[in-house]
């Protein structure tokens, strides 16, 4: 089934390609000639219109991500801060209690 597949695949590629070869064989005139130029010229244009958008997408994708990858990093560096001043408050309400504990046992 697989090879079958592939075949007719292989069948419609040569067949694609001797049509493209008869197409090109078969302009005669410079009429002809000129259409089919303005034609490959047309497809040109759009295709580098198409690739200039799709790289500004692209250029756009990579700032967006340089964004948050940015705001992730600050995230970061946010939660550290607050769990340093979680610990340095932990450390003094501790220091604190151990105050009284001792305070409370010399009465």
């Amino acid at each position: 089934s697989a090879q079958i597949a592939d075949l007719q695949q292989k069948l419609l590629d040569a067949d694609n390609g001797d049509r493209a070869k008869q197409r090109w064989d078969s302009i005669a005139t410079i009429l002809e000639a000129k259409c089919a130029l303005k034609y490959l010229l047309g497809e040109l244009v759009s295709s580098k219109v198409q690739e200039s958008k799709l790289q500004s997408s692209l250029e756009q994708g990579k700032a967006t991500c340089s964004d948050v990858h940015r705001m992730l990093i600050e995230e970061r560096n946010h939660v550290t801060e607050m769990e340093a001043e979680f610990q340095n408050q932990l450390v003094v309400q501790e220091q604190q209690h151990q105050e009284k504990v001792k305070h409370k046992s010399w009465k």
